[in-house]
C-alpha cells in the first residue's frame, strides 16, 4: 500500500537540522506503522525551499534508517522544487546514498547513483511488471553475476522490491520491481 507524508503541513520554508529531527520524528512514528512492502510518499507540494542541512537531516537519515529500522518500507519524494531538488540531492549525494523521485508517473533515482545502478532501476521500471534477474541480464546484455550484484545493492538501498516468485518450470525465483 502507499501512504502520503504532506511535509508542506510543516510549512513552506523549512530550515534547519532542529527543524527536520521535529519533523522526522513524526515520518519515523508513520513508518513504525507500516507494513512491509509499503511505500511512503513524501509529497513536498506546498514546500517551496529547504536548506542543505534539512535535506541531509530529514530525508538522508530517513532513508538509511531503513534498512535497519524499518525494512521492507520504502520511501519516494515527490513534487520538489528546483530548488529543493538541487539541496536534496546535494544532501543524498553528501551521504553517498540515493532515493526515488516521482514526477508524474515517472520515476528516476536521485542522489548518488551510479550509471549501472541508473541503467538497472530504469530496466525495471519500464518492464511494467515484476521482472527477473535472467530477464534482465538479456534487456541489459551483461552476465547475470553483474545483473544479481546490482540488484542486491538496489534491493539493500530499499529502491527496488524482491519477491518470491515461480518459474515456468514450477522452480522457486525471485522478481524484481519498483517500490511505488
Amino acid at each position: 500500500m502507499e501512504y502520503t507524508f504532506e511535509l508542506g503541513a510543516y510549512g513552506p520554508h523549512l530550515w534547519t537540522r532542529e527543524r527536520a529531527r521535529e519533523i522526522r520524528a513524526a515520518l519515523t512514528g508513520v513508518l513504525d506503522r507500516l507494513n512491509v512492502g509499503d511505500t511512503l510518499v513524501i509529497d513536498t507540494k506546498s514546500v517551496q525551499v529547504f536548506d542543505y542541512s534539512f535535506a541531509n537531516e530529514f530525508f538522508g537519515k530517513s532513508v538509511l534508517s531503513l534498512p535497519g529500522e524499518h525494512p521492507g518500507r520504502f520511501i519516494v519524494v515527490q513534487n520538489l522544487t528546483e530548488y529543493t531538488r538541487e539541496n536534496l540531492i546535494k544532501a543524498l549525494e553528501g551521504m553517498g546514498i540515493a532515493m526515488i523521485e516521482r514526477k508524474g508517473t515517472k520515476l528516476r533515482l536521485i542522489g548518488k547513483v551510479h550509471p549501472t545502478d541508473e541503467q538497472t532501476f530504469s530496466a525495471i521500471v519500464h518492464a511494467k511488471e515484476p521482472v527477473t534477474a535472467a530477464e534482465l541480464k538479456d534487456r541489459l546484455e551483461v552476465n547475470l553475476n553483474a545483473v544479481n550484484e546490482r540488484l542486491n545493492k538496489l534491493v539493500s538501498l530499499g529502491l527496488v522490491r524482491r519477491e518470491k516468485g515461480t518459474s515456468a518450470a514450477g522452480r522457486e525465483q525471485f522478481q524484481y520491481c519498483v517500490t511505488a
